[in-house]
Protein backbone atom coordinates (compact mmCIF):
# COMPACT_ATOMS: atom_id res chain seq x y z
CA UNK A 1 0.00 0.00 0.00
CA UNK A 2 3.11 2.36 1.08
CA UNK A 3 2.05 5.93 2.04
CA UNK A 4 -1.32 7.02 2.47
CA UNK A 5 -3.70 9.93 3.95
CA UNK A 6 -6.38 8.54 6.65
CA UNK A 7 -8.82 10.75 8.50
CA UNK A 8 -8.15 11.21 12.89
CA UNK A 9 -11.03 8.83 13.79
CA UNK A 10 -9.12 6.31 11.48
CA UNK A 11 -5.75 6.43 13.35
CA UNK A 12 -4.00 3.37 15.16
CA UNK A 13 -2.84 5.57 18.38
CA UNK A 14 -0.90 7.69 15.90
CA UNK A 15 2.80 8.37 16.82
CA UNK A 16 3.50 12.06 16.42
CA UNK A 17 6.00 13.84 14.21
CA UNK A 18 8.10 16.89 15.22
CA UNK A 19 9.90 19.16 12.72
CA UNK A 20 12.04 20.17 14.66
CA UNK A 21 15.63 22.35 15.04
CA UNK A 22 19.29 22.22 16.24
CA UNK A 23 17.90 25.05 18.54
CA UNK A 24 14.16 23.82 19.32
CA UNK A 25 14.44 19.92 19.40
CA UNK A 26 14.79 19.56 23.32
CA UNK A 27 11.64 22.50 24.35
CA UNK A 28 9.66 20.94 21.27
CA UNK A 29 9.91 17.63 22.57
CA UNK A 30 10.14 18.33 26.19
CA UNK A 31 6.23 16.32 26.56
CA UNK A 32 7.98 13.10 25.57
CA UNK A 33 8.91 10.51 28.29
CA UNK A 34 11.52 10.91 29.84
CA UNK A 35 13.18 7.92 28.55
CA UNK A 36 12.47 8.91 24.85
CA UNK A 37 14.20 12.41 25.45
CA UNK A 38 17.12 10.31 26.76
CA UNK A 39 17.68 8.65 23.85
CA UNK A 40 17.49 11.53 21.09
CA UNK A 41 20.55 13.07 24.31
CA UNK A 42 22.15 9.78 23.58
CA UNK A 43 22.23 9.46 19.92
CA UNK A 44 24.11 12.92 19.32
CA UNK A 45 20.72 14.09 17.29
CA UNK A 46 21.53 17.28 15.88
CA UNK A 47 18.16 17.91 14.24
CA UNK A 48 20.07 18.56 10.81
CA UNK A 49 17.99 19.20 7.37
CA UNK A 50 16.61 15.97 6.69
CA UNK A 51 17.83 13.35 9.55
CA UNK A 52 15.20 11.55 11.30
CA UNK A 53 14.87 9.85 14.57
CA UNK A 54 12.62 7.16 16.08
CA UNK A 55 12.33 7.46 19.27
CA UNK A 56 11.44 4.18 21.50
CA UNK A 57 8.64 3.89 24.14
CA UNK A 58 9.16 1.78 26.91
CA UNK A 59 7.41 -0.59 25.71
CA UNK A 60 9.38 -0.98 22.88
CA UNK A 61 6.70 0.98 20.32
CA UNK A 62 7.27 4.10 19.07
CA UNK A 63 7.24 7.34 21.23
CA UNK A 64 7.15 9.43 18.64
CA UNK A 65 9.52 11.00 15.51
CA UNK A 66 11.90 13.97 15.30
CA UNK A 67 12.23 15.33 11.98
CA UNK A 68 15.14 17.65 11.02
CA UNK A 69 13.56 20.97 9.82
CA UNK A 70 17.31 22.89 10.50
CA UNK A 71 15.73 26.56 10.58
CA UNK A 72 12.99 27.32 8.07
CA UNK A 73 12.88 24.39 6.21
CA UNK A 74 13.42 25.64 2.16
CA UNK A 75 11.23 22.88 0.56
CA UNK A 76 8.24 21.72 2.24
CA UNK A 77 8.18 18.62 0.23
CA UNK A 78 11.21 17.61 2.81
CA UNK A 79 8.11 16.08 4.79
CA UNK A 80 8.63 12.72 1.23
CA UNK A 81 11.18 11.41 3.11
CA UNK A 82 9.02 10.16 6.13
CA UNK A 83 6.70 8.18 3.49
CA UNK A 84 9.67 5.51 3.06
CA UNK A 85 12.36 6.33 6.45
CA UNK A 86 9.23 5.81 8.77
CA UNK A 87 8.49 2.09 9.73
CA UNK A 88 5.21 0.76 9.26
CA UNK A 89 2.36 2.49 11.23
CA UNK A 90 -0.06 5.82 11.90
CA UNK A 91 1.69 8.94 12.72
CA UNK A 92 0.45 12.64 12.81
CA UNK A 93 2.69 15.98 12.56
CA UNK A 94 2.66 17.26 15.84
CA UNK A 95 4.63 20.39 14.91
CA UNK A 96 6.01 22.01 11.89
CA UNK A 97 6.59 25.51 10.64
CA UNK A 98 5.69 24.93 7.05
CA UNK A 99 2.25 24.61 5.37
CA UNK A 100 0.77 21.52 6.61
CA UNK A 101 -0.81 20.92 3.87
CA UNK A 102 2.43 20.77 1.35
CA UNK A 103 4.09 18.92 4.18
CA UNK A 104 0.98 15.83 3.65
CA UNK A 105 1.10 16.72 0.13
CA UNK A 106 5.04 15.85 0.33
CA UNK A 107 4.65 13.12 2.47
CA UNK A 108 2.06 11.25 -0.30
CA UNK A 109 4.04 12.39 -3.40
CA UNK A 110 7.14 10.64 -1.16
CA UNK A 111 5.83 7.33 -1.53
CA UNK A 112 4.69 7.44 -4.77
CA UNK A 113 6.10 3.85 -6.53
CA UNK A 114 5.97 2.86 -10.40
CA UNK A 115 4.99 -0.97 -9.83
CA UNK A 116 3.75 -1.49 -13.23
CA UNK A 117 6.19 -3.96 -13.95
CA UNK A 118 6.55 -5.86 -10.62
CA UNK A 119 8.16 -2.88 -7.97
CA UNK A 120 6.53 -2.87 -4.59
CA UNK A 121 5.67 -0.02 -2.74
CA UNK A 122 7.26 0.32 0.11
CA UNK A 123 6.07 0.05 4.35
CA UNK A 124 2.79 1.04 5.18
CA UNK A 125 2.91 4.16 6.74
CA UNK A 126 0.18 6.60 7.25
CA UNK A 127 -0.17 10.28 7.80
CA UNK A 128 -3.75 11.62 9.96
CA UNK A 129 -4.68 14.80 7.33
CA UNK A 130 -3.67 17.64 9.59
CA UNK A 131 -5.83 19.62 10.97
CA UNK A 132 -7.76 22.38 8.55
CA UNK A 133 -6.79 20.76 5.13
CA UNK A 134 -8.34 19.88 2.44
CA UNK A 135 -8.01 15.86 2.16
CA UNK A 136 -10.48 16.20 -1.15
CA UNK A 137 -7.57 18.25 -2.70
CA UNK A 138 -4.45 16.23 -1.34
CA UNK A 139 -5.72 13.33 -2.86
CA UNK A 140 -7.32 14.94 -6.06
CA UNK A 141 -3.99 16.49 -6.85
CA UNK A 142 -1.62 12.98 -5.75
CA UNK A 143 -4.04 11.21 -7.99
CA UNK A 144 -3.32 13.66 -11.29
CA UNK A 145 0.24 13.65 -10.16
CA UNK A 146 0.66 9.91 -9.88
CA UNK A 147 -1.27 9.89 -13.70
CA UNK A 148 1.54 12.10 -14.88
CA UNK A 149 4.22 10.17 -13.31
CA UNK A 150 2.90 7.01 -14.44
CA UNK A 151 2.77 8.09 -18.18
CA UNK A 152 5.92 9.21 -18.53
CA UNK A 153 7.38 6.23 -16.98
CA UNK A 154 5.91 3.95 -18.76
CA UNK A 155 8.46 2.48 -21.66
CA UNK A 156 7.72 3.20 -25.15
CA UNK A 157 6.82 -0.68 -26.24
CA UNK A 158 3.41 0.02 -23.68
CA UNK A 159 3.02 3.28 -24.52
CA UNK A 160 2.75 5.08 -28.02
CA UNK A 161 0.68 6.77 -29.67
CA UNK A 162 -2.49 4.53 -29.16
CA UNK A 163 -1.97 4.17 -25.69
CA UNK A 164 -1.94 8.46 -24.86
CA UNK A 165 -5.17 8.24 -26.87
CA UNK A 166 -6.65 5.40 -24.67
CA UNK A 167 -5.48 7.84 -21.38
CA UNK A 168 -7.35 10.98 -22.67
CA UNK A 169 -10.32 8.70 -23.83
CA UNK A 170 -10.79 7.40 -19.73
CA UNK A 171 -10.52 10.72 -18.88
CA UNK A 172 -13.54 11.97 -20.90
CA UNK A 173 -15.26 8.98 -20.41
CA UNK A 174 -14.82 9.24 -16.30
CA UNK A 175 -15.71 12.90 -16.58
CA UNK A 176 -18.10 12.68 -19.31
CA UNK A 177 -15.77 14.39 -21.91
CA UNK A 178 -16.01 13.99 -25.59
CA UNK A 179 -13.47 12.69 -27.78
CA UNK A 180 -12.25 13.34 -31.68
CA UNK A 181 -9.33 12.01 -33.07
CA UNK A 182 -7.77 12.01 -36.39
CA UNK A 183 -4.98 9.09 -37.12
CA UNK A 184 -2.70 8.22 -40.21
CA UNK A 185 -2.95 9.71 -43.46
CA UNK A 186 -6.11 11.33 -42.53
CA UNK A 187 -4.02 14.04 -41.01
CA UNK A 188 -3.15 15.18 -43.75
CA UNK A 189 -6.87 15.28 -45.33
CA UNK A 190 -7.60 16.89 -42.07
CA UNK A 191 -4.81 19.61 -42.60
CA UNK A 192 -2.10 18.38 -40.36
CA UNK A 193 0.62 17.94 -42.38
CA UNK A 194 3.41 18.67 -39.71
CA UNK A 195 2.06 16.01 -37.15
CA UNK A 196 1.53 13.50 -40.22
CA UNK A 197 5.27 14.06 -41.33
CA UNK A 198 7.04 13.53 -38.39
CA UNK A 199 4.70 10.30 -37.62
CA UNK A 200 4.43 8.46 -40.49
CA UNK A 201 7.62 6.62 -40.16
CA UNK A 202 6.33 4.74 -37.44
CA UNK A 203 4.03 1.44 -37.76
CA UNK A 204 2.09 3.06 -34.89
CA UNK A 205 0.11 5.68 -36.72
CA UNK A 206 0.66 9.05 -35.50
CA UNK A 207 -2.60 11.00 -34.37
CA UNK A 208 -4.24 14.26 -33.15
CA UNK A 209 -6.10 13.69 -29.91
CA UNK A 210 -9.45 16.49 -29.16
CA UNK A 211 -10.94 16.53 -26.17
CA UNK A 212 -13.32 18.87 -24.88
CA UNK A 213 -15.13 19.14 -21.75
CA UNK A 214 -17.75 22.04 -19.97
CA UNK A 215 -20.26 24.51 -21.35
CA UNK A 216 -19.43 25.85 -24.62
CA UNK A 217 -20.07 29.11 -23.15
CA UNK A 218 -17.84 29.01 -20.52
CA UNK A 219 -14.63 30.79 -21.08
CA UNK A 220 -12.32 28.58 -23.09
CA UNK A 221 -9.06 27.39 -21.91
CA UNK A 222 -7.56 24.66 -23.85
CA UNK A 223 -3.90 22.65 -22.94
CA UNK A 224 -2.07 21.11 -25.64
CA UNK A 225 1.04 18.64 -25.06
CA UNK A 226 4.00 17.34 -27.12
CA UNK A 227 2.59 13.55 -27.05
CA UNK A 228 6.65 11.92 -29.03
CA UNK A 229 5.82 8.66 -27.46
CA UNK A 230 9.79 7.80 -28.35
CA UNK A 231 12.18 10.15 -30.18
CA UNK A 232 15.09 7.99 -31.90
CA UNK A 233 15.98 11.79 -33.30
CA UNK A 234 14.78 10.83 -36.83
CA UNK A 235 17.09 10.77 -39.67
CA UNK A 236 19.33 13.34 -37.49
CA UNK A 237 19.97 10.09 -35.02
CA UNK A 238 20.86 10.37 -31.63
CA UNK A 239 23.41 8.74 -29.99
CA UNK A 240 22.44 5.85 -27.93
CA UNK A 241 23.23 7.98 -24.52
CA UNK A 242 20.71 10.06 -26.03
CA UNK A 243 17.67 8.20 -26.28
CA UNK A 244 17.80 6.70 -22.96
CA UNK A 245 15.53 8.79 -21.75
CA UNK A 246 13.05 9.29 -24.81
CA UNK A 247 10.45 7.26 -23.60
CA UNK A 248 10.04 10.85 -21.33
CA UNK A 249 9.67 12.54 -24.26
CA UNK A 250 5.82 12.81 -24.06
CA UNK A 251 6.22 14.18 -20.53
CA UNK A 252 4.29 17.40 -22.29
CA UNK A 253 1.40 15.28 -22.76
CA UNK A 254 1.55 13.55 -19.51
CA UNK A 255 1.32 17.16 -17.77
CA UNK A 256 -1.64 17.93 -20.14
CA UNK A 257 -3.47 15.22 -19.44
CA UNK A 258 -3.06 15.67 -15.60
CA UNK A 259 -3.68 19.19 -15.52
CA UNK A 260 -7.05 18.09 -17.20
CA UNK A 261 -7.68 15.96 -14.82
CA UNK A 262 -7.36 18.16 -11.92
CA UNK A 263 -9.62 20.49 -14.08
CA UNK A 264 -12.18 18.35 -14.54
CA UNK A 265 -12.14 17.04 -11.24
CA UNK A 266 -12.68 20.44 -9.76
CA UNK A 267 -15.20 21.40 -12.00
CA UNK A 268 -13.83 24.62 -12.67
CA UNK A 269 -16.33 26.85 -14.26
CA UNK A 270 -14.78 26.89 -17.82
CA UNK A 271 -14.59 24.84 -21.00
CA UNK A 272 -11.51 22.59 -21.80
CA UNK A 273 -9.83 21.65 -24.28
CA UNK A 274 -7.26 19.49 -24.26
CA UNK A 275 -5.35 18.63 -27.26
CA UNK A 276 -2.67 16.21 -27.56
CA UNK A 277 -0.51 15.57 -30.97
CA UNK A 278 0.46 11.51 -30.27
CA UNK A 279 3.51 10.42 -32.84
CA UNK A 280 6.68 8.59 -32.62
CA UNK A 281 10.01 10.09 -34.26
CA UNK A 282 10.89 6.41 -35.91
CA UNK A 283 13.05 5.53 -38.90
CA UNK A 284 12.29 3.82 -42.20
CA UNK A 285 12.29 4.39 -46.09
CA UNK A 286 9.35 7.08 -45.50
CA UNK A 287 11.07 8.95 -42.61
CA UNK A 288 11.02 13.22 -43.09
CA UNK A 289 14.58 14.20 -43.77
CA UNK A 290 16.75 17.32 -43.03
CA UNK A 291 16.38 19.98 -46.31
CA UNK A 292 12.33 18.81 -46.87
CA UNK A 293 9.74 21.40 -46.73
CA UNK A 294 6.41 21.15 -45.46
CA UNK A 295 3.25 23.25 -44.73
CA UNK A 296 1.80 23.84 -41.91
CA UNK A 297 -2.03 23.78 -40.96
CA UNK A 298 -2.06 27.26 -40.30
CA UNK A 299 -0.39 28.31 -43.94
CA UNK A 300 3.15 28.95 -43.00
CA UNK A 301 6.58 26.60 -44.91
CA UNK A 302 8.39 24.70 -42.97
CA UNK A 303 12.39 23.84 -44.13
CA UNK A 304 14.00 20.78 -41.63
CA UNK A 305 17.02 21.81 -40.18
CA UNK A 306 16.92 18.86 -37.95
CA UNK A 307 15.22 15.96 -38.12
CA UNK A 308 15.62 16.07 -34.28
CA UNK A 309 13.80 18.97 -33.61
CA UNK A 310 10.11 17.39 -34.30
CA UNK A 311 8.22 18.85 -31.25
CA UNK A 312 7.94 22.30 -32.70
CA UNK A 313 6.50 20.33 -35.52
CA UNK A 314 3.57 18.79 -34.04
CA UNK A 315 2.99 21.37 -32.07
CA UNK A 316 2.75 24.34 -34.52
CA UNK A 317 -0.03 22.37 -35.93
CA UNK A 318 -1.67 21.35 -32.63
CA UNK A 319 -1.49 25.10 -31.73
CA UNK A 320 -2.42 26.05 -34.78
CA UNK A 321 -6.16 24.05 -33.89
CA UNK A 322 -6.38 25.82 -30.88
CA UNK A 323 -5.90 28.88 -31.55
CA UNK A 324 -8.27 28.91 -34.64
CA UNK A 325 -11.26 29.41 -31.89
CA UNK A 326 -9.24 31.96 -30.05
CA UNK A 327 -9.76 30.64 -26.76
CA UNK A 328 -8.97 32.92 -23.52
CA UNK A 329 -6.22 31.32 -22.39
CA UNK A 330 -3.87 28.53 -23.99
CA UNK A 331 -0.82 26.61 -22.48
CA UNK A 332 1.17 24.42 -23.86
CA UNK A 333 3.35 22.08 -22.28
CA UNK A 334 6.64 20.13 -24.17
CA UNK A 335 9.82 18.45 -23.28
CA UNK A 336 10.72 20.45 -26.05
CA UNK A 337 14.76 21.52 -26.02
CA UNK A 338 18.11 20.79 -24.07
CA UNK A 339 19.12 24.22 -24.11
CA UNK A 340 16.35 24.68 -21.78
CA UNK A 341 17.95 22.02 -19.01
CA UNK A 342 21.65 23.83 -19.66
CA UNK A 343 19.67 27.03 -18.76
CA UNK A 344 17.97 26.19 -15.85
CA UNK A 345 18.48 22.75 -15.16
CA UNK A 346 16.08 19.82 -14.67
CA UNK A 347 13.97 21.15 -11.45
CA UNK A 348 13.20 24.91 -13.00
CA UNK A 349 11.00 24.74 -16.29
CA UNK A 350 11.29 28.10 -18.52
CA UNK A 351 7.99 29.69 -18.77
CA UNK A 352 7.05 31.78 -21.80
CA UNK A 353 4.30 34.02 -21.92
CA UNK A 354 3.99 38.32 -23.32
CA UNK A 355 0.74 38.25 -20.85
CA UNK A 356 2.36 40.40 -17.90
CA UNK A 357 -0.84 39.04 -15.67
CA UNK A 358 -0.79 35.59 -16.63
CA UNK A 359 2.98 35.78 -16.10
CA UNK A 360 2.29 37.23 -12.41
CA UNK A 361 0.38 34.37 -11.29
CA UNK A 362 2.37 31.87 -12.49
CA UNK A 363 5.14 32.54 -10.62
CA UNK A 364 3.13 33.61 -7.31
CA UNK A 365 0.96 30.60 -7.34
CA UNK A 366 4.81 28.77 -8.57
CA UNK A 367 5.56 29.41 -5.40
CA UNK A 368 2.76 29.11 -2.80
CA UNK A 369 2.63 25.38 -4.33
CA UNK A 370 6.17 25.09 -4.37
CA UNK A 371 6.07 24.25 -8.41
CA UNK A 372 8.21 27.14 -9.47
CA UNK A 373 8.94 27.60 -13.03
CA UNK A 374 10.97 30.51 -14.50
CA UNK A 375 10.16 33.40 -16.72
CA UNK A 376 12.35 33.96 -19.81
CA UNK A 377 11.98 36.40 -22.80
CA UNK A 378 10.19 36.04 -25.86
CA UNK A 379 12.84 37.95 -27.32
CA UNK A 380 11.85 39.05 -30.99
CA UNK A 381 15.57 39.78 -32.19
CA UNK A 382 16.51 36.08 -32.17
CA UNK A 383 13.31 35.50 -34.58
CA UNK A 384 15.40 36.06 -37.49
CA UNK A 385 17.29 33.06 -36.50
CA UNK A 386 14.51 30.72 -37.81
CA UNK A 387 14.66 32.57 -40.98
CA UNK A 388 14.68 29.74 -44.06
CA UNK A 389 16.38 31.18 -47.81
CA UNK A 390 13.58 28.71 -49.14
CA UNK A 391 10.50 28.53 -46.86
CA UNK A 392 8.56 31.14 -44.47
CA UNK A 393 10.30 29.17 -41.35
CA UNK A 394 13.52 26.42 -40.61
CA UNK A 395 12.72 24.74 -37.39
CA UNK A 396 16.37 24.09 -35.98
CA UNK A 397 18.42 27.21 -36.56
CA UNK A 398 21.94 26.45 -37.03
CA UNK A 399 23.71 28.63 -34.82
CA UNK A 400 23.46 26.81 -31.56
CA UNK A 401 22.70 29.82 -29.39
CA UNK A 402 19.35 30.47 -27.46
CA UNK A 403 17.88 27.47 -28.47
CA UNK A 404 14.84 27.69 -25.86
CA UNK A 405 13.71 31.29 -26.82
CA UNK A 406 14.03 30.48 -30.71
CA UNK A 407 12.02 27.17 -30.17
CA UNK A 408 9.43 29.30 -28.31
CA UNK A 409 9.49 32.07 -30.78
CA UNK A 410 9.14 29.38 -33.37
CA UNK A 411 5.75 28.28 -31.65
CA UNK A 412 4.52 31.80 -31.21
CA UNK A 413 4.19 32.21 -35.38
CA UNK A 414 1.47 29.76 -34.49
CA UNK A 415 -0.55 31.36 -32.19
CA UNK A 416 -2.34 34.79 -33.15
CA UNK A 417 -5.59 34.92 -31.59
CA UNK A 418 -5.54 33.50 -28.26
CA UNK A 419 -6.15 36.01 -25.20
CA UNK A 420 -3.00 34.80 -23.42
CA UNK A 421 -0.97 31.84 -24.50
CA UNK A 422 1.70 30.06 -22.11
CA UNK A 423 4.37 28.22 -23.29
CA UNK A 424 6.35 25.65 -20.95
CA UNK A 425 9.39 23.79 -21.97
CA UNK A 426 9.42 21.28 -19.20
CA UNK A 427 12.04 18.47 -18.23
CA UNK A 428 9.28 15.97 -16.94
CA UNK A 429 11.73 13.71 -14.84
CA UNK A 430 13.68 13.62 -11.71
CA UNK A 431 17.64 12.43 -12.76
CA UNK A 432 17.73 11.53 -9.14
CA UNK A 433 15.46 11.16 -5.73
CA UNK A 434 14.74 13.79 -3.28
CA UNK A 435 12.09 13.77 -0.94
CA UNK A 436 8.54 14.19 -2.20
CA UNK A 437 10.18 13.66 -5.98
CA UNK A 438 11.66 10.06 -6.27
CA UNK A 439 13.61 9.55 -9.09
CA UNK A 440 11.31 9.28 -12.82
CA UNK A 441 8.78 11.02 -14.16
CA UNK A 442 7.80 14.01 -12.90
CA UNK A 443 4.73 16.49 -12.97
CA UNK A 444 6.14 20.19 -13.77
CA UNK A 445 3.87 23.38 -13.11
CA UNK A 446 0.87 21.76 -13.15
CA UNK A 447 0.01 22.23 -9.83
CA UNK A 448 0.44 26.03 -9.75
CA UNK A 449 -1.66 26.35 -13.00
CA UNK A 450 -4.07 24.06 -11.05
CA UNK A 451 -3.88 26.76 -8.33
CA UNK A 452 -3.78 29.69 -11.11
CA UNK A 453 -7.41 28.16 -12.82
CA UNK A 454 -9.29 27.76 -9.70
CA UNK A 455 -8.67 31.32 -8.71
CA UNK A 456 -9.67 32.58 -11.76
CA UNK A 457 -12.38 30.08 -12.49
CA UNK A 458 -13.66 28.23 -9.49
Amino acid sequence: MGAQLIRADEARTPRPIWCVTPQNWREVASGLPAPALAFGEATGFKAEAGSLLVLPAADGAIAGVLFGCDGAPRDPFSFGKLATALPAGDYVIAHAPVDPRLAALGFLLGGYRFTRYGKRAGADVRLVVPEGTDETYLRRTAEAVTLTRDLVNTPANDLGPAEIEAAVRTLASRFGGQVKVTTGDDLLAANFPLVHAVGRASPRAPRLIDLSWGEPSAPKVTLVGKGVAFDTGGLDIKPSSGMLLMKKDMGGAANAIGLAQMIMARGLKLRLRLIVAAVENAIDGSAFRPGDVFPSRKGLTVEIGNTDAEGRLILADALSLADEEAPELLIDFATLTGAARVALGPQLPPAYTDDEPLAADLARHGAAEADPSWRMPLWQPYASMLDSKIADLNNAPGSGFAGSITAALFLQRFVSRAGAWLHLDIFAWNPSSRPGRPEGGEAQTIRALDALLAERYG
